[in-house]
């Protein structure tokens, strides 16, 4: 099995790869936390670092997948995601609803047993990929912000079990990631989940010539859905991306016309804010979830 430790810090077809990968092949990817582990001790906080893009949020990668040719979909299965024991929550000057005003704070969280502990209190971990996706065709935007190759999705739902779809938009499609965090909330509303270093353990398959415009997040289970995720600076532009993706997916498994297909999903699909911590440059990321159609086939497939 392949462990991958290299780190780069922007998502570029220029970006050289670490490691070959055949489709099928089970991965290791080795992450630090999203501030390199920089933040040592609660005296340490985000004022003290250069909290440049070009240095944080650190993904392990690129690994070239072997046959991944542009116009195909990358297939990521999370088989595992294994944290540190423990982890950083920290606030700045710039990043989120509530940052005028709140002082500059580290507060270390010690995971122990699966529980995070919070004070004087303690809450389950739930392990989520932050930073994950494939090379864009072009630029080499840093590993913090977000499009339509994946990177800072800030997803909560992206853990163990779950199955992710990118598109390929380079040779071999780069895949890195990293920026996990032991547990978040939705929007990450302070700019910080429980940041962690961890092992994050993948497979790697290919879905050849599949149009997918943005990645798409697939769940198991009695409850499972397929989620679209969409990005863009305001949420109105980053809905309008989402939905049209989502719509011409379901209309192309089950047949129906624009307009059924948009009703169903108003009185089926969730519209869900995976990472809001405006004021800040990065773009807002949301996803739109739909129940499974077992009458239909699969969404990408």
């Amino acid at each position: 099995m392949q462990v991958i430790e290299e780190k780069v810090y922007t998502f570029s077809k220029d970006n050289p790869p670490c490691a070959t990968a055949e489709p099928g092949e089970v991965l290791v990817f080795k992450s630090l936390d999203c501030f390199s582990g920089r933040l040592t001790d609660e005296s340490v906080t985000m004022r003290d670092m250069d909290f440049s893009y070009n240095i944080t949020n650190p993904a392990a990668g690129p690994v070239y997948v072997e046959g991944a040719e542009v116009g195909d979909v990358l297939v990521v299965d999370i088989y595992d995601i294994q944290v540190a024991d423990e982890g950083t929550i920290a606030t700045d000057d710039h990043c989120g609803p509530l940052f005028e005003g709140t002082p500059y704070r580290t507060k270390k969280i010690p995971v122990r047993d699966g529980m995070a502990h919070f004070n004087d209190i303690r809450f389950p971990i739930n392990p989520m990929i932050g930073v994950i996706g494939t090379a864009p065709a072009e630029g080499a935007p840093a590993d913090g912000f977000v499009g339509s190759y994946g990177g800072n999705m800030d997803n909560k739902l992206i853990t163990k079990g779950t199955r992710l779809y990118f598109p390929v938009r380079v040779p071999g499609a780069l895949l890195q990631m990293g920026d996990v965090h032991a547990t978040m909330g939705d929007a990450e509303l302070c700019g910080t989940g429980i940041e962690i270093a961890a092992e994050i353990t993948v497979r790697v398959g290919l879905i050849k010539n599949f149009e997918l415009h943005w990645p798409v997040l697939e769940t198991f289970g009695p409850a499972g859905k397929w989620y679209v995720n969409a990005s863009a600076q305001e949420y109105n532009e980053a809905l309008v991306c989402a939905a049209k993706e989502m719509q011409r997916l379901l209309m192309r498994v089950t047949g129906w016309d624009a307009t059924d297909t948009y009703m169903y999903m108003s009185v089926q699909s969730d519209v869900e804010i995976s990472q809001g911590c405006k004021p800040c440059e990065v773009q807002l990321s949301l996803r739109i979830g739909t129940p499974k159609l077992p009458e239909f086939a699969p969404l990408v497939a």
